[in-house]
């Protein structure tokens, strides 16, 4: 059996955090889902994730942008997905190399495939080892 891949998802928006959980639980992640960017920066270091789903804007510091450069301080390939209702404009100055921005709202689909696509492109040197 394959080990399941642990996604974390950091969204202050409780709905939508619920939502986006169970589209990933449904595609067959492990979830840990937290609701600032305190909480998912606290998360990386205590458990190994291999993929992260932030939002950018959160109530109080540190933003989605930090989440994303401490997931790649954990792990310099860290699939990073960002996800903003006015946060796009930003991304190629604050976002990490090789992330994805979705603009809300959008296709729970789409949320899949983008951590999908960036966890596979991960593997892929991987593979040939």
């Amino acid at each position: 059996m394959k080990p399941s891949i642990t996604i974390l998802l950091a969204d202050d928006e409780a709905i939508l955090l619920i939502d986006y959980e169970h589209a990933l639980i449904a595609a067959g992640f492990a979830v840990i889902a937290v609701s600032s960017g305190a909480k998912a920066i606290a998360a990386l270091d205590e458990t190994p994730i291999q993929g992260v789903i932030t939002d950018v804007r959160f109530a109080a510091p540190p933003e989605g942008w930090e989440v994303g450069r401490a997931a790649r301080r954990t792990d310099p390939e860290m699939p990073v997905v960002y996800v903003s209702g006015h946060g796009s404009a930003e991304w190629p100055i604050e976002g990490v190399p090789n992330s994805i921005m979705l603009e809300k709202p959008f296709a729970m689909a789409q949320l899949v495939t983008a951590i999908s696509q960036l966890l596979n492109a991960r593997s892929v040197p991987n593979s040939s080892s």
